[in-house]
């Protein structure tokens, strides 16, 4: 990267880098820094009475400077928080070469630089906790500025706030927003309880294949990719419930799995092309037993999480406190529309969809039509966790049929904030009727519906050997964490979302420059001031143009012989 690609504060922080490395200091040293403490421990366990925390090794990124002459105040900032740190130059430099204070700390350390510190903790006049530091080493030189973000009387000012550049450039978004650092935390936490609710059920944690031959388990579709050894193609999985399933056919009688899934579909709030799922399979049990099961396993993570059921999610407050409502997916559609569409077939449909307003296609078979009517007016109305029950056979390739009514199917969705969170069944083991379903999305797939399932003739053959009863149920980590953190995108809860490459300005290539007669060594310099288009040039005066490259070439050290003013003059004309 040449010097006119770099901004005023890269060239002087380059410019630091190399006068630390002139006096003998390695600015990205390769020994290990052993710290025997946190910014949170420090703040929450020193105690001046004793005291303690007297022989402190702390380690973190420098956050703001305040130099005072002989003494000097920082923050710096780890994973846990930050804290204050007071340094004395006698102190640090105890003999005549102040060099180490005067020079390094003063002049060649810059906001974003991580040190390490050595020293002790007391508490300032101002009632600060804070590190008296004895000595300090340079760990890593950061030689790009970080956003300034200003703080006054409690408020923020200049924060680092766009989302497509925090979701984009998510490592500078943690540094400078801490409140995001704590979503991820919160995120983890919830996937740790729900492992830990399901260790302690004596269920299995198991890992199935992202690339598959058959992407089945889940009406998406998929992204192919292509194996040159094997000379086939292969699916990144939508769904990991079909190889779950095989392992229930195997023996095991409890498995789950926390999975990335992947379906090529669109982009909005709720939905991102790559994801996680929990998915968890339980032999012997039923689709009631797993909606007891669904609603103690997130009422637990909720009050682990917050100490309580009851939460904020926007401008709601959602209570996760057991026992969830419950009702049938024609009952809500009948609340919802006025009309009970519980003998009607696919024309019929239709002509509820005209008379609702709810847009269809002539791909769309019975199960897809009852899915649009429920998806548009229905589903937004269930704000408190609502378990929807009993959906029509043709929505359920891999769901058993209702015991009571077989054109229904022993299945539930969990409905909170007006979305779908988990979807669970009891399974399906009749291979005969599971065939025969798979055979039915195919002809779906003939009539345009590019979502419908693949035949899976293994799965098929696994179920002939026989499953036990089962049931299964899968939720979405993502839509999970976005509830339990009050976060309105999906975006906020994924460290790194899909993004569309970024956007370049348009810009028009060195020979345009160079047909007005203008230097080749100047055409980078131009651009970089602004001039991606040799039009923007026809719209400055001369003798601007003239004083700005000058000053340009001064400010950025380029070493270039300035032009001539009327060699300026005839580039434009």
């Amino acid at each position: 990267m040449s010097n006119v690609d770099l901004s005023e504060q890269e060239l002087i922080r380059r410019s630091s880098l190399q006068k630390l490395r002139d006096l003998g200091i390695n600015p990205y040293p390769a020994n290990e820094f052993k710290t025997n403490t946190t910014a949170n421990k420090i703040l929450t366990t020193y105690n001046p009475d004793i005291p303690n925390l007297q022989e402190v090794v702390f380690a973190g990124r420098l956050m703001s400077q305040r130099i005072m002459g002989k003494v000097s105040f920082g923050e710096l900032q780890d994973e846990t928080g930050r804290i204050q740190i007071y340094i004395s130059r006698d102190e640090i430099c105890p003999g005549e070469d102040k060099t180490l204070y005067n020079e390094v700390f003063k002049k060649l350390l810059d906001i974003g630089d991580i040190i390490g510190v050595m020293g002790y903790v007391f508490i300032t006049q101002m009632g600060e906790t804070t590190i008296h530091v004895r000595e300090f080493v340079l760990l890593s030189k950061s030689i790009k500025p970080l956003p300034v973000v200003k703080e006054k009387e409690g408020k923020t000012f200049d924060a680092f706030t766009d989302p497509e550049q925090r979701y984009r450039q998510r490592y500078l978004d943690l540094i400078v927003n801490p409140h995001v650092r704590d979503t991820f935390l919160k995120r983890t936490k919830i996937i740790n309880q729900m492992r830990e609710f399901f260790n302690e059920r004596g269920y299995l944690e198991v890992e199935t294949p992202v690339l598959q031959p058959i992407p089945g388990g889940a009406a998406a579709r998929p992204f192919i990719t292509h194996h040159n050894a094997l000379n086939m193609p292969l699916y990144l999985r939508v769904a990991n419930e079909l190889y779950l399933k095989r392992l229930i056919v195997g023996g095991f009688e409890g498995v789950y799995e926390f999975s990335k899934d992947f379906r090529n579909e669109g982009m909005d709030r709720t939905h991102n092309p790559e994801f996680t799922v929990m998915e968890i399979y339980v032999a012997y049990k039923d689709y009631n037993w797993m909606m007891d099961f669904t609603e103690e396993m997130i009422e637990r993570v909720t009050i682990a999480l917050h100490g309580k059921t009851a939460i904020p999610v926007g401008d709601k407050e959602i209570d996760f406190k057991r026992p969830f409502k419950r009702i049938t997916m024609f009952e809500s559609i009948r609340e919802h529309t006025g009309y009970d569409i519980s003998e009607m077939d696919e024309e019929a449909l239709r002509e509820v969809c005209r008379k609702t307003g709810v847009e269809f296609d002539n791909t769309m078979g019975k199960g897809k039509l009852i899915d649009e009517i429920f998806s548009e007016k229905c589903e937004e109305s269930y704000i408190q966790p609502t378990f929807i029950t009993d959906y029509p056979i043709e929505m359920s390739p891999l769901c058993k049929r209702h015991r009571n009514n077989p054109e229904l199917t022993e299945r539930f969705e969990l409905m909170v904030n007006g979305k779908e969170l988990c979807n669970a069944y009891s399974e399906l083991n009749d291979p005969i009727d599971q065939l025969g379903r798979f055979q039915d999305q195919l002809r779906l797939s003939e009539k345009g519906d590019n979502e419908a399932m693949f035949i899976d003739l293994d799965f098929v053959r696994a179920l002939e050997y026989g499953m036990p009863p089962t049931s299964g149920m899968g939720i979405g980590i993502d839509r999970l964490t976005m509830l339990l953190t009050n976060s309105a995108s999906i975006q906020d809860v994924l460290l790194f979302p899909q993004m569309k490459p970024e956007k370049r300005a348009e810009e028009d290539p060195a020979e345009k420059y160079i047909e007005l007669g203008i230097p080749a060594e100047w055409v980078e310099v131009l651009m970089k001031m602004g001039y991606k288009k040799v039009s923007q040039l026809k719209e400055v005066k001369p003798g601007k143009l003239f004083n700005d490259l000058c000053g340009f070439n001064k400010k950025n050290q380029l070493g270039l012989p300035n032009p001539a003013a009327n060699d300026v003059s005839n580039w434009l004309n």
